[in-house]
C-alpha cells in the first residue's frame, strides 16, 4: 500500500512540473531554427554562421556544467533551478533586440552558461527521488520535453513570427521575446514549489518519507560497492569516457536535427508554403517521438536490458539519417525525419537512467554533468555539420558518427539496475 501511494504522489507532484520546466527550456534552445526562417535574411546570416550561432551556446553550457551541479547538489535544487530559469529567461528575451549577428554570438554563448547544469541537475534531483528501476519511466516522462517542445514551438514560434509585428518590431523578435517570459515565471515558482529531498517532502506522510529514504539508502549502500566511491577513481575509470563519447554521438544527431528541421522542409517544399505550414510539417517527427521515449523507457526498465534497448534505438535513428541523406522531396523527407526521431528520442528515454547506473552518490554531481558536457559539444558539432555541408554530405556524416556511437555501446560491459541484482 506505502508504495502504491509513494509512487503516485512522486508521479503527480514532481514529473508533470519537470516536464513543464524542460518543455520550457527545450524550446527557448531550439526556437533559433524557427528564427531562421525571417531572422537570416534580415541580419544577412549565412548558413555557416546560422550553424555556428546555433551551435555556440552549447560551448558556454560545456565549460559550466560541471560546476553549475556540484553547486547545486550543495544548495539544493529549488534555489539553484529557479536561479538558472530566471537567467536564461532574461538573456532569451534580450535575444529579441539583437541587430547583428556578433550580439547573436554573444547572446547565444550566455543562454549556455545561464542554462548550463539545469538537464544534468534535473537528472541528478531524480536519483534523490527514484530507485533505479524507476528512473527510465522517470526520464522518459522528463524527455517527452523534446518532441512537445517540438510540437509547440513549431506551430506557436512560426505563427508569431507571421502575425505579430507590434512596435514596428519583425515577428521573430516578438518570437525570442515571448518565449523568454514563461522561463522568468516559473523561475519564481520554482522557489515555492519544488522539493529539494524526500525529506523535506510536506505532501508524504513520515511513513512515506522514512520508506522512501530508506529504499533509496539502500542502493547508495550497494551502488558505493560496485562503482568507483570517489571522484578521483571515477575520473580515471574510462568507463565514464565511454559513457562520453558515446553520448556526444547521439547528441550530435540530435541537435544537428532539432535545430535545422524547419530548413531543411522549407528548402525542399514550394516557394509558396508559409512558415506556419513548414511549422505543421516540422511536428511530424515529434508526434512520433513520443510513444518511442515513453514506451523504451518503460520496456527498459521492465526487462532491465537498458543497453540492448539504446543499441537498438541508435541503429533506428542512423538508417532514419540514412533515408534524410538520399530523399529528395518533402513526405519522404519528413518520413525518413520521423524514423531518425523515433531512434533518437526513444535513446532519450532510458540512457539517463542508464547513466546513473555507474555512479555513487558522491560521484554523480561530478559524473552526469562530466557526461553531459563533453556530450554537450555535440550540440555544436551537430548544428554546425549541417550548416558547412550539403544536406546530403551532413546526414551521411551524421550516420556515421551515430554508427561510432553504436560501437562504442558494443564495448561497454552490461550494466542494469542494482533492484534486479
Amino acid at each position: 500500500m506505502i508504495i502504491e501511494s509513494v509512487t503516485r504522489k512522486r508521479m503527480i507532484r514532481i514529473l508533470p512540473f519537470i516536464l513543464i520546466l524542460y518543455i520550457v527550456a527545450y524550446l527557448d534552445r531550439v526556437n533559433m531554427g524557427y528564427a531562421a526562417l525571417e531572422m537570416n535574411a534580415e541580419l544577412a546570416l549565412t548558413a555557416e554562421v546560422f550553424g555556428l550561432l546555433s551551435g555556440i551556446f552549447f560551448i558556454g553550457y560545456f565549460f559550466f556544467e560541471v560546476p553549475s551541479n556540484m553547486i547545486m547538489h550543495k544548495v539544493g535544487a529549488r534555489i539553484w533551478i529557479a536561479r538558472i530559469m530566471i537567467s536564461w529567461g532574461i538573456v532569451v528575451i534580450l535575444t529579441g533586440f539583437v541587430q547583428s549577428a556578433t550580439h547573436l554570438y554573444i547572446l547565444r554563448f550566455l543562454l549556455g552558461i545561464a542554462e548550463a547544469g539545469f538537464f544534468p541537475g534535473i537528472i541528478l534531483y531524480l536519483t534523490y527521488w527514484f530507485k533505479e528501476n524507476e528512473r527510465a519511466k522517470a526520464t522518459a516522462v522528463l524527455l517527452l520535453a523534446l518532441p512537445i517542445g517540438g510540437l509547440i514551438g513549431a506551430p506557436v514560434s512560426t505563427w508569431i513570427i507571421d502575425n505579430i509585428a507590434w512596435a514596428n518590431l519583425s515577428g521573430w523578435r516578438w518570437m525570442f521575446i515571448l518565449e523568454g517570459i514563461p522561463a522568468l515565471i516559473l523561475g519564481v515558482v520554482v522557489l515555492f514549489y519544488l522539493t529539494n529531498k524526500p525529506r523535506d517532502a510536506k505532501w508524504l506522510t513520515d511513513e512515506e518519507k522514512n520508506w522512501l529514504e530508506q529504499e533509496l539508502e539502500a542502493e547508495r549502500i550497494k551502488s558505493s560497492k560496485l562503482n568507483k566511491p570517489t571522484k578521483r577513481e571515477m575520473l580515471k575509470d574510462f568507463t565514464v569516457w565511454k559513457l562520453s563519447a558515446f553520448y556526444f554521438a547521439a547528441y550530435t544527431g540530435i541537435y544537428g536535427l532539432s535545430f535545422w528541421v524547419p530548413t531543411i522542409i522549407k528548402s525542399l517544399s514550394e516557394a509558396t508554403t508559409t512558415n506556419l505550414e513548414i511549422g505543421w510539417l516540422a511536428m511530424i517527427p515529434n508526434i512520433i517521438a513520443i510513444p518511442a521515449a515513453l514506451f523504451v523507457g518503460w520496456n527498459a526498465d521492465r526487462t532491465g536490458t537498458h543497453k540492448n534497448h539504446l543499441l537498438v534505438c541508435l541503429f533506428i535513428a542512423m538508417i532514419g539519417f540514412i533515408g534524410c541523406a538520399v530523399v529528395t522531396s518533402v513526405a519522404p523527407m519528413v518520413f525518413v525525419l520521423s524514423i531518425a526521431s523515433f531512434g533518437l528520442y526513444g535513446f532519450a528515454g532510458c540512457f539517463f537512467a542508464y547513466l546513473t547506473f555507474f555512479f555513487t552518490e558522491s560521484t554523480a554531481p561530478v559524473g552526469i554533468a562530466l557526461v553531459n558536457s563533453f556530450a554537450a559539444l555535440g550540440g555544436f558539432i551537430g548544428p554546425t555539420i549541417l550548416g558547412m555541408f550539403t544536406l546530403t554530405s551532413g546526414m551521411f556524416l551524421l550516420a556515421g558518427i551515430v554508427a561510432v556511437g553504436i560501437l562504442i555501446l558494443f564495448s561497454m560491459k552490461r550494466k542494469t539496475p542494482i533492484t534486479s541484482q
